[in-house]
């Protein structure tokens, strides 16, 4: 699905925001997250969510659980474990009080759209069963916006456990889509006792699918997947187990968000296509080769 040749049109429009003769949208704040379980030799399995047809942004697509900030999101500290907010500030590339917000926004959007809760009763402790009604009465007055996240941990007596999640990756939606969003990915692994469900009402099916397999799909035009869903899927895939892939993910450095852009002049007979980071160009190169 790399390299895909883009339509002209769409080669003049980004083409005029580049130029400022159209003002891009502003790109809202939003997290998603690579929730992995152990695989076999397809690298750990991903969970992915077919988003619906009707959707406004992504139609169709598969997609990692995640949303945008919601502002209650940081609407007060909650109990909290491991690293502390500054500190997830200089992981993510960001400040102090966007990362809270970011953190919180990862926790609260993976128990939405798969029923996983990354938290616990204390700072060493997940949860370990959230399938009962009364947790999936919570989770719907969270994907409702009726119950901040913030007042749910609280009342609940949970801690966030902050210290199982990853940072990976951060992408910004190019210029020239209506809906735009500057998304950092996370990384964490399928506590314990927990398990996923078909639960988000934006989603028309989930799967658990090895992440290599998963990009095969996509090649074979089986799967739809936005460029940074697929590459994030090749990039966990050279991993054998999620662990790996989370100790990969905190040998990083800082967040960079990369915006991806045309490359190619688009002119007739010559192919234009997005750009991808540097650090992916030889991942990609020996999956075209």
């Amino acid at each position: 699905m790399l390299r895909i040749p883009l339509p002209a049109s769409l080669v003049e429009q980004a083409a005029a925001y580049a130029s400022g003769e159209l003002t891009p949208a502003e790109p809202r704040d939003a997290a998603t997250v690579v929730l992995m379980r152990p695989g076999t030799t397809a690298g750990p399995e991903v969970y992915l969510m077919r988003r619906q047809a009707s959707m406004a942004f992504a139609a169709g697509m598969c997609v990692f659980p995640g949303g945008g900030v919601d502002p209650r999101d940081l609407d007060h500290a909650v109990a909290w474990a491991g690293p502390t907010p500054p500190a997830w500030a200089a992981r993510l590339g960001t400040d102090e009080v966007t990362a809270r917000a970011l953190v919180c926004a990862a926790v609260r959007e993976t128990f939405e759209e798969s029923g996983v809760l990354l938290a616990g009763s204390s700072s060493t402790s997940v949860v370990e069963d959230t399938t009962g009604d009364a947790w999936e009465s919570d989770r719907v007055a969270l994907e409702s916006r009726d119950l901040p996240f913030t007042e749910f941990l609280d009342w609940r007596g949970l801690v966030l456990r902050s210290d199982l999640l990853g940072a990976w990756s951060g992408w910004l939606t190019p210029e020239f889509e209506p809906r735009r969003y500057r998304t950092w990915f996370f990384v964490a692994s399928l506590p314990a006792g927990q398990v996923t469900r078909d639960v988000s009402s934006e989603s028309s099916s989930v799967t658990w699918m090895g992440a290599l397999d998963a990009a095969s799909s996509v090649d074979a035009g089986q799967l739809l997947m936005l460029p940074p869903t697929y590459l994030t899927c090749l990039e966990v895939g050279l991993h054998s187990s999620p662990e790996e892939v989370l100790a990969a993910a905190a040998d990083r450095g800082p967040v960079e968000m990369f915006m991806p852009r045309v490359e190619g002049s688009g002119d007739p007979g010559v192919p234009a296509w997005l750009s991808i980071p540097e650090s992916l160009r030889a991942l990609v190169e020996a999956r075209l080769s």
